[in-house]
C-alpha cells in the first residue's frame, strides 16, 4: 500500500498544479492592444535666403620686415656700450652700439699722414718742373758757351796759339753740357708721368682715408630710422671679429605677411588681381582686428602653391617679425549663397531639408568658410534644389535619411 502510495503521490502533485495554473491562466485580465507610433526627431532649421556673399580662404602666413637692418662690425674691434636692448623702440638717428674708438683712430690717423705725404710730393714734384723748365734756357745756354768754347780753341790751336789739351777741355766740356741738357729735357719730358703716378698713389691713398672714416664712423652705430630692436647678439667687453652682426632693427609700418597659396586657388585669385578686385584678409578680435590686403604674387611657385605677399593695413603694431598668423581671406562674392552651420553638412556635398515633417536630401555646392561680422565661422553653400523659404535642417542627426520623421524646434 505504501508502494501504491509514494508513486501516486507526485502524479497528483503535478495534475493540480497543472489544474491551478490554468484557472490562473483563465481568470487573468485582458491586455489592450499595443499601438505602434513612428519616433519623431526635433531638429533645429533655417530658413533659407539666398544671398550674395564672399567665401573666405584660411592662411597661414609669417611676417616679414622687408626693410631689415642688420648692423655688423666694419672691423675687428671690442663692444664699448650696449645702449638698447631687444623689443626696444628706438628713433631716428639714435646710437644704439658704439664699438672702441681705438681701434679706429689709428687706422685713420695713418691714412691722413699718407694722402699728406703724397700731397707734398704732388707740390714737390711742381716745383720740381717749374725749375727744370726755368733751367732748361740756362742749360741750352750753356751749351752755346760750349761750343763757342770749343770752336774758339780750334781756331787758336790752328794758329798754333792753343794747345791740344785746351781743345780736349773745351770739348769735355761741351759734351757735360750737352748731357746735362738731355737729362734736363728727360726730367721735363717725365714730368706728366710722375704726376699721374703721384695722383693715382694719392687716389688710393685718399680711398683707403675715406674707408677709415667710414669705419670709424659706423663703429658708432645709429638707428638708420625709426623702429624696433629685433635682435641684439653682443654684450659690452665683447670682442667682435669683421663682419659680425651686433642686432637688427626693422620698421613695424613696413611689415610684410608672407602666406602659402593653395594651387587649387591660384588661378582665382590671379585673376582677381587681373581685374583690380581687392582681395582683404583679416584676423584677430574685433577689438584687436589685423586688416591685410593682398599686394603681389612670389616670382616662383611649387606644386604646392605659390606665396603671396599681403600689406598690413591695420594692426602692424599688433605684430612682430617672424611671427605665424592664421587669417581668413576674403574672395570673390558669390550670388544665390547661403551661410549655414557646418553640422548642416553630410559628408562633402550633402545635407537635408525639412518637408512636411520628414527630411528629403539634396547636393550642395560648397564655396569654403564665410565668417560673420560676429567672428563666426559658417559654411558658405548654394543648391538649385533649395528655394526660399525653405527649411534646411542644420542639426546634426546620425541616424539622418530621406524619410526620416522630423520636427522643428521653435526657439522662443
Amino acid at each position: 500500500m505504501k508502494r501504491i502510495v509514494k508513486i501516486l503521490l507526485p502524479i497528483l502533485i503535478i495534475m493540480l498544479s497543472v489544474s491551478i495554473f490554468m484557472v490562473l491562466r483563465a481568470s487573468r485580465p485582458e491586455q489592450p492592444p499595443v499601438s505602434t507610433k513612428d519616433r519623431v526627431w526635433r531638429v533645429e532649421v533655417l530658413e533659407v535666403v539666398p544671398q550674395t556673399l564672399a567665401p573666405s580662404l584660411t592662411l597661414y602666413g609669417r611676417v616679414e620686415s622687408p626693410t631689415l637692418y642688420k648692423a655688423a662690425a666694419p672691423a675687428s674691434s671690442r663692444v664699448q656700450r650696449v645702449l638698447v636692448r631687444e623689443g626696444e623702440r628706438v628713433e631716428k638717428g639714435q646710437l644704439l652700439i658704439s664699438l672702441d674708438p681705438r681701434d679706429f683712430l689709428p687706422r685713420v690717423e695713418q691714412a691722413q699722414a699718407e694722402v699728406a705725404e703724397l700731397e707734398a710730393q704732388l707740390n714737390s714734384e711742381r716745383i720740381r718742373q717749374s725749375s727744370d723748365l726755368e733751367a732748361l734756357e740756362y742749360e741750352r745756354k750753356l751749351l752755346e758757351l760750349s761750343n763757342q768754347g770749343v770752336e774758339r780753341a780750334r781756331r787758336l790751336q790752328t794758329k798754333k796759339l792753343g794747345s791740344d789739351s785746351e781743345l780736349d777741355q773745351a770739348r769735355q766740356e761741351l759734351a757735360r753740357q750737352s748731357l746735362s741738357l738731355t737729362s734736363r729735357k728727360l726730367s721735363i719730358a717725365d714730368h706728366p708721368a710722375r704726376i699721374q703716378a703721384l695722383e693715382a698713389r694719392l687716389q688710393k691713398a685718399a680711398a683707403g682715408l675715406s674707408q677709415a672714416e667710414l669705419d670709424f664712423e659706423r663703429s658708432q652705430v645709429k638707428a638708420p630710422y625709426a623702429g624696433l630692436v629685433a635682435s641684439v647678439e653682443v654684450a659690452e667687453g665683447d670682442q667682435v671679429s669683421d663682419n659680425r652682426q651686433l642686432l637688427s632693427l626693422y620698421d613695424p609700418g613696413s611689415l610684410e605677411l608672407r602666406a602659402r597659396i593653395p594651387t587649387p586657388y591660384l588661378d582665382e585669385l590671379e585673376q582677381s588681381l587681373e581685374n583690380g578686385f581687392p582681395l582683404i584678409g583679416f584676423a584677430g578680435q574685433p577689438n584687436r582686428r589685423i586688416q591685410l590686403s593682398l599686394s603681389r604674387l612670389a616670382g616662383e611657385a611649387d606644386p604646392s602653391g605659390i606665396d603671396a605677399l599681403f600689406v598690413i593695413d591695420q594692426g602692424s603694431g599688433l605684430l612682430r617679425s617672424g611671427q605665424i598668423l592664421q587669417f581668413k581671406l576674403g574672395r570673390q562674392p558669390r550670388e544665390g549663397t547661403l551661410a549655414v552651420p557646418y553640422s548642416a553638412l553630410y559628408g562633402k556635398d550633402r545635407a537635408y531639408k525639412l518637408v512636411q515633417g520628414y527630411m528629403q536630401g539634396l547636393q550642395l555646392e560648397t564655396f569654403g568658410s564665410y565668417v560673420t561680422e560676429r567672428g563666426d565661422e559658417l559654411l558658405l553653400v548654394r543648391s538649385d534644389q533649395l528655394n526660399t523659404g525653405d527649411q534646411l535642417v542644420i542639426t546634426h542627426l546620425p541616424n539622418a535619411m530621406d524619410g526620416l520623421r522630423v520636427e522643428a524646434v521653435v526657439n522662443e
